[in-house]
């Protein structure tokens, strides 16, 4: 008989960790006298989205039942177009698929198999119209590029013109311009959290051959899911705050 590959049992360490020393400091914090404005994030709206997505999916190996999904949602896009209060959203959902693979053995009242797992991302986007603010959102305004000339009085060339009359125009041997350059605060997004209900439709199911007479194999299924998510929206401002000499 040919010799048998034998591994090593597994094994476990174990170490104690000990304690760390630590002192409490006091924060510096500045009381004033008198109003301070300040730079800080501002919650300028907070609201919960809901998308509705409809996805195929197609397993790499035969299924006969799904054991659990997990699902995580990821934002890839969030952005308020001002002045409009256009808010763009883009992301997927990120779906660990577990599932019991086709059987590797068969009776006609057993079918044994497989726990596999199948990672797919579900991509969605979606365009929310904000009407109302918490705060509103500062905008700077837009760029703009201006052109100015001065005015030149010149002798009129030739014959055809009384010698005492003159050019009355712009002078076109010179161009001057203003430009103005305006800066936005950019409103970003936070992730509250999220809501995801699903239902999987099973498309194609194949008998098992020598199998329990219900059980099927599949491929191929039909997802549809209703998306419900939670954003806060901010942006940077410059924010008045009061005298105040409450801190220690």
């Amino acid at each position: 008989m040919a010799d048998m590959l034998i591994s090593d049992p597994a094994s476990v360490m174990s170490h104690k960790i000990t304690g760390c020393n630590f002192v409490t400091v006091a924060p510096t914090i500045v009381n004033t006298t008198t109003p301070v404005v300040g730079k800080i994030p501002v919650v300028i709206q907070e609201i919960t989205v809901q998308v509705d997505v409809r996805a195929d999916i197609t397993l790499d190996q035969p299924a006969i039942e799904i054991k659990r999904v997990k699902n995580r949602l990821k934002l890839t896009q969030c952005r308020l177009l001002q002045p409009t209060g256009k808010l763009f959203l883009r992301g997927f959902v990120r779906q660990n698929i577990e599932y019991v693979g086709a059987p590797t053995s068969t009776t006609s009242a057993t079918a044994c198999g497989d726990i596999l797992d199948c990672i797919i991302d579900i991509p969605f986007d979606c365009v929310e119209n904000i009407t109302t603010f918490i705060s509103p959102p500062v905008f700077g305004g837009f760029n703009a590029n201006n052109e100015f000339e001065y005015f030149r009085s010149t002798r009129l060339p030739g014959a055809d013109f009384p010698k005492k009359e003159k050019l009355l125009a712009g002078d076109l041997s010179e161009f001057n311009q203003q430009t103005v350059e305006a800066l936005t605060e950019p409103p970003y997004c936070e992730l509250i959290g999220s809501r995801i209900t699903q239902f999987f439709e099973f498309i194609g199911r194949t008998p098992i051959s020598g199998g329990p007479f219900e059980e099927r194999t599949f491929t191929q299924m039909e997802e549809k899911l209703d998306i419900e998510l939670t954003l806060k929206i901010l942006q940077n401002q410059q924010v008045c705050v009061a005298a105040s000499t409450a801190c220690p």
